[in-house]
């Protein structure tokens, strides 16, 4: 199998859609349908199937789809990486922060301070298996069994709380149910956030469905949403920074234990891992003190 087959192969499999896949790989459409061909009868199976204007992978391509891309993956980044572990004057660090996001981005600025010449490369995608750092978080984390030799973990817990316009409906509360807001608007984040997938599953275990009016995947845009009065929303403890807006106030709730567990994993697969290590202990020493 050639390389660029393979990549011609992911990018139709991304868009669902030849001529989309052409014009972004910069090809002639004919070109990129022969090579899908050529892939097909190299592998002997059918990759992808019509489905209206556009095309499905099939069961066999659904397979090959992901199975190949982390190694796609790895190939693409190898030059960053010969280039990164010959580079004697500085280093990459490779971020995957699938949570977060927000205190991650100010420890890099205040690490780069005393850090100046230290680059970061940073990834939001769950399924990106290259990092050096990644920082994701859980309802309830559990150790592996079998803890990996070149890995070191930290993880910590933050309270979920329920942020909310800071009216004279929420003024002299500290704590609320969920069930007392019926169809109270709901600022929340969408998509693949790990955060929205937790809260999710906290309201359905208690029965409760949130009504909700507006979704960002911007953490700050949720508090301006919120100080704004458009609604309420889920807030995590300290990670997304304390709140010093006077239009929102936090409230505990009271129909089960919100929170989630932080993990921040360190993955030791340089020849020298002494700067990615430093950065590791500095990010673990910011969410000790914010977590106080």
């Amino acid at each position: 199998m050639e390389l660029t087959h393979i990549k011609y192969f992911l990018e139709v499999a991304r868009t669902e859609h030849v001529t989309k896949s052409a014009q972004t790989l910069c090809i002639v459409q004919p070109a990129l349908t022969h090579a899908l061909h050529k892939l097909e009868d190299e592998l002997g199976v059918k990759l992808f199937q019509s489905s209206g204007r556009n095309i499905k992978l099939t069961e066999a391509g659904n397979y090959f789809y992901k199975k190949v891309k982390p190694l796609y993956e790895d190939i693409e980044a190898l030059p960053a990486r010969l280039r990164a572990k010959s580079d004697t004057q500085t280093v990459t660090v490779s971020l995957k922060v699938l949570a977060a996001s927000s205190f991650v981005t100010n420890a890099v600025v205040q690490f780069k301070k005393q850090a100046p010449d230290l680059r970061f490369y940073l990834v939001q995608r769950e399924e990106s298996t290259l990092y050096d750092i990644c920082i994701q978080t859980f309802a309830n984390y559990h150790e592996p069994e079998k803890k990996n030799p070149d890995e070191e973990t930290f993880v910590c817990s933050e309270n979920i709380y329920l942020a909310v316009p800071n009216t004279a409906e929420f003024k002299k509360r500290d704590s609320i149910s969920l069930h007392e807001l019926g169809d109270t608007n709901f600022i929340g984040l969408y998509g693949s956030k790990q955060l929205h997938t937790i809260c999710e599953d906290y309201c359905n275990r208690i029965g409760f469905k949130s009504h909700v009016v507006f979704e960002s995947d911007n953490a700050l845009a949720v508090k301006d949403a919120i100080a704004s009065g458009l609604g309420v929303g889920f807030w995590p403890e300290f990670s997304w920074g304390k709140i010093n807006n006077r239009k929102i106030k936090l409230l505990k709730i009271t129909d089960a234990e919100f929170k989630r567990d932080i993990v921040i994993t360190l993955v030791k697969i340089k020849q020298d891992n002494s700067r990615t290590e430093a950065f590791f202990k500095f990010l673990v020493s910011m969410l000790k003190k914010a977590s106080k």
